[in-house]
């Protein structure tokens, strides 16, 4: 099985044949900061990364995706919201799916019951010892939304 950055460079040729400009930018994008993330790290731009860092990277570039689309739907430019909208299917198919609330909540509620968290100003420790547990699996801002919702 090949790793996440081959199969990510390869969906550039695919874009050019099927003529798909949205899924080229995409896909430019993801391997320029995939290339940016081999140099930070000291390494060559012709090596790769692990399938871990490829999705830390893909995991930066849909919040960034997120957080532009706030920006600018509250600036008054849904045009460019729009735009972002559409590229951000493209970087979410390669993230795993993430858990339910449902989910969450329960392995939150076994977490608080391990940890003995009764109190409200231990809600940060049990959401770090939560998002250590849950990496990668579960949407931050769900797992903090179930963690406030224990202490109303």
């Amino acid at each position: 099985m090949q790793s996440l950055h081959t199969t990510i460079k390869g969906q550039i040729k695919e874009a050019m044949m099927a003529k798909d400009a949205t899924r080229l930018t995409v896909m430019r994008g993801l391997v320029s900061a995939c290339t940016n993330e081999l140099v930070t790290k000291g390494k060559m731009p012709q090596d790769e990364l692990t399938d871990e860092e490829v999705l830390a990277v893909i995991r930066r570039q849909v919040k960034q995706r997120r957080d532009a689309i706030d920006q600018f739907t509250t600036g008054g430019r849904p045009e460019l919201a729009e735009s972002e909208a559409a590229e951000l299917p493209f970087l979410e198919a390669f993230l795993p799916t993430m858990m339910s609330e449902d989910d969450v909540k329960n392995i939150v509620i076994a977490k608080q019951a391990e940890l003995a968290v009764t109190d409200k100003k231990d809600a940060g420790k049990l959401m770090a010892e939560v998002m250590k547990d849950l990496k990668g699996k579960a949407d931050g801002a769900v797992v903090k939304k179930v963690v406030d919702e224990l202490f109303v």
